[in-house]
C-alpha cells in the first residue's frame, strides 16, 4: 500500500508540473561501468517495477558553435541543419541523402498514463508532431555541407525505412510500405505511390518505427517492433510484430523472417558474410541493469526470445503464462550493447573511411536512455568485428560522445548511421536536428 501511494505522488507531482521528473523507486545501476556490454555481459537479479525507473534528460538543444566531442583522430561538423526531426537516413547513388523528418503518430491523450508518458516525451524533446516528410539534402559543391535542403516526399505517416531498389524508392510509414518512382538527380517526387503492404500499426502503436533495408537479391527487410513491453496488451495487436518480416516487392508476399526481437530498428546487411544483422531494443522495468540492448547476426526462421525470454534464455517470469519449452529454441544474441542504451542506428564501416581503427565493424546510434540510473547510450559507438563477418570480443569504441552534458541535459540524441559519397559518418540527432558529419581529422 505504501509503494502504491508513493507511485501516485509522483505521478500527481508530474501531472502539476514539478520539479519531480527524475524520479524512480530507488533502483540504481549496480554492475561496473561496461559490464553490460560485449558478448559475454554480466547479469544482475531482476528488479520487477510496478512503474519504470525514471531518469528523463531534458531536451536542450545545441547552440550554434556547439557541437559533439569526436573520438582523437576525428573530428565532426555539422552537414545539416535546422530540420525537424531528423531520423533515418539514405545515401542514393548520386551522393544525395535523404532523411525522414518524423515522429510518432498522434498520441492518445485521455488517462494518467498518458497524460505522463506525453509529459516525459516532452520532455525529452519528441513531444513534436512528426513532420510526415522525407528531406533531400545535397551538397553539390563538395565542401561536407548541404546547400540543398528540399522536401523531397510529403504526406507521409510517421514514415522511417527508406530503400532503393533501382528506380523504385520504398518507404516504411508506420501502418504500411510504400512504392514511389525515383529518377536520380530530381529534388521532388510527387508520385502519390502505391501500397505494397498494410503493417502492423494497432493502438496502442508502442514502437511505431520500421527500419528497412533491401538486399543485393532484391527483397526487403521490415523491422516491426512490438505493441508492448512483455505481451501485456491484447496478444493480437502482437501479430507480425517483434519481428523481422521478408517482402517481396514486385507481388507484396511476405513471410516472417525472424521473431521474438523486441523492437528491431536498425538493419543492415554485414559486407564480407552477406548475412542481415540487427540493433534491438530490449525490455523494461526490470531495474536499471537489465535487459541489455544487442546487436545480433538476423537468422532465417530463429527465435529470440521475447516476450517470453531474454539473452538466450532468462525466464522473464512476469510473463503468463510461461513458456519454458521454447528455451532451447531461442537463440541468444551477438553482442550486448548496454543497458537501456536505445540503440537505433547500424550501418558497416565498408563504405566509411575514419581510418583506423573503424575499418572493420559496425557503427551504431545508441539514443540514449530514459529509464536508467544513472543514464546510458547518448553516444555513437564502433564495434569492431573479426575478419571472418562476426562481432568480435573488443569492447565498443566512443565515436561520439558530449550528447549529455554534466548536468544531465540533452543537447542531442543521435539516431542513425551512414557513410556519405566520400566516405564519412553521417549521423542524424533528432533533438539536435542536425544532422552531423564525421570525418578523419587533417
Amino acid at each position: 500500500m505504501k509503494k502504491h501511494l508513493i507511485a501516485l505522488t509522483l505521478v500527481v507531482l508530474v501531472l502539476l508540473g514539478g520539479a519531480f521528473l527524475y524520479f524512480s523507486q530507488g533502483d540504481t545501476a549496480q554492475l561496473p561501468d561496461g559490464a553490460d556490454v560485449g558478448k559475454e555481459p554480466v547479469f544482475t537479479a531482476p528488479r520487477s517495477e510496478m512503474i519504470p525507473t525514471m531518469n528523463v534528460a531534458a531536451a536542450v538543444p545545441w547552440k550554434a558553435a556547439e557541437k559533439p566531442t569526436a573520438a582523437k583522430g576525428l573530428r565532426v561538423e555539422r552537414f545539416a541543419d535546422g530540420l525537424d526531426h531528423p531520423r533515418s537516413l539514405l545515401r542514393l547513388p548520386n551522393g544525395d541523402v535523404l532523411v525522414a523528418e518524423t515522429n510518432s503518430p498522434t498520441r492518445p491523450t485521455g488517462g494518467i498514463v498518458n497524460r505522463v508518458m506525453n509529459y516525459l516525451m516532452d520532455r525529452a524533446g519528441a513531444g513534436v508532431p512528426s513532420a510526415n516528410r522525407i528531406t533531400l539534402l545535397r551538397d553539390a559543391d563538395g565542401d561536407g555541407k548541404a546547400e540543398t535542403k528540399t522536401a523531397f516526399l510529403t504526406g507521409l505517416h510517421s514514415p522511417y525505412g527508406m530503400a532503393l531498389i533501382g528506380d523504385t524508392l520504398y518507404v516504411a510509414n508506420t501502418d504500411a510500405l510504400m512504392a514511389f518512382p525515383y529518377k536520380a538527380g530530381e529534388t521532388k517526387i510527387v508520385a502519390k505511390g502505391r501500397k505494397i503492404l498494410n503493417l502492423p500499426a494497432q493502438a496502442p502503436n508502442m514502437h511505431w518505427t520500421r527500419s528497412l533495408v533491401a538486399s543485393p537479391q532484391g527483397l526487403l527487410y521490415v523491422g516491426v517492433g512490438s505493441n508492448s513491453n512483455i505481451g501485456e496488451n491484447d496478444l493480437e495487436t502482437e501479430a507480425n510484430r517483434a519481428a523481422v518480416l521478408e517482402v517481396n516487392p514486385r507481388t507484396g508476399d511476405y513471410r516472417i523472417f525472424a521473431s521474438g526481437l523486441r523492437n528491431p530498428v536498425g538493419l543492415a546487411f554485414e559486407p564480407k558474410s552477406g548475412a542481415l544483422w540487427g540493433v534491438v531494443n530490449e525490455r523494461d522495468m526490470l531495474g536499471s541493469d537489465l535487459v541489455p540492448d544487442y546487436l545480433t547476426r538476423v537468422e532465417f526462421g530463429a527465435f529470440y526470445g521475447w516476450p517470453w525470454n531474454y539473452w538466450g534464455g532468462y525466464e522473464d517470469r512476469r510473463v503468463q503464462p510461461q513458456r519454458p519449452e521454447i528455451r532451447e529454441y531461442t537463440k541468444r544474441p551477438d553482442y550486448a550493447l548496454g543497458n537501456h542504451v536505445a540503440a537505433l542506428g547500424l550501418s558497416f564501416a565498408d563504405k566509411v573511411t575514419l581510418g583506423a581503427p573503424f575499418t572493420n565493424g559496425a557503427f551504431v546510434g545508441l539514443h540514449g536512455s530514459w529509464n536508467r540510473k544513472p543514464a546510458s547510450g547518448y553516444k555513437v559507438v564502433f564495434i569492431p568485428f573479426a575478419d571472418n563477418g562476426e562481432a568480435g570480443k573488443a569492447k565498443p569504441i566512443d565515436v561520439l560522445t558530449g550528447f549529455l552534458d554534466s548536468k544531465g541535459e540533452a543537447h542531442g540524441r543521435p539516431v542513425d548511421v551512414t557513410a556519405d559519397a566520400k566516405g564519412a559518418l553521417l549521423v542524424s540527432d533528432d533533438v539536435g536536428n542536425i544532422v552531423w558529419r564525421v570525418t578523419a581529422a587533417k
